[in-house]
């Protein structure tokens, strides 16, 4: 007796392109990065001071021998002082003119996938400097995150 194959699994193709995004907190505001540009996500570690570069400059850390700038993300985006607390964490990031940079964050929430039609772009407005790091506004069940732009947060 022959035994009919069946694909019990066999579903449509979604075509429907899903982006993954680290959610993460500064201030009051959630604000996702794609997960594809992120390298690393490490604890508060000692930051070596360099001289004489932009305020929002933190200075260097030295990961597995790599040497990486750190910025103030809150302090890029014209945001008030960064405060360290133990949810304070560095997200190693590629930027695409730079290679890796880190980025301190409040803290880091969750992982989000969010579906293209999930994402509205944003339209930019030259006045508002904060809104020039955001290229996007993700919709998801628990709210709205702000998708931000890491090319925009290169180091100048």
């Amino acid at each position: 007796m022959e035994q009919a194959s069946t694909n019990v699994y066999m579903e449509k193709e979604d075509r429907t392109e899903l982006i993954q995004y680290i959610v993460i907190q500064l201030g009051d505001e959630q604000y996702g990065i794609d997960i594809r540009n992120i390298e690393n996500i490490v604890k508060m570690p000692n930051i070596t001071r360099v001289p004489k570069v932009s305020s929002y400059l933190k200075g260097v850390i030295n990961l597995r021998g790599e040497i990486i700038p750190v910025m103030s993300i809150r302090l890029r985006m014209l945001l008030p002082e960064d405060q360290i607390t133990e949810n304070t964490r560095i997200i190693i990031i590629k930027i695409e003119q730079q290679g890796s940079v880190g980025i301190i964050v409040d803290a880091v929430k969750e992982v989000v996938t969010l579906s293209v039609d999930q994402i509205e772009k944003v339209s930019y407005d030259s006045k508002e400097e904060r809104q020039n790091f955001i290229n996007g506004i993700g919709k998801y069940e628990r709210g709205l995150i702000s998708l931000l732009d890491l090319n925009s947060l290169a180091i100048e």
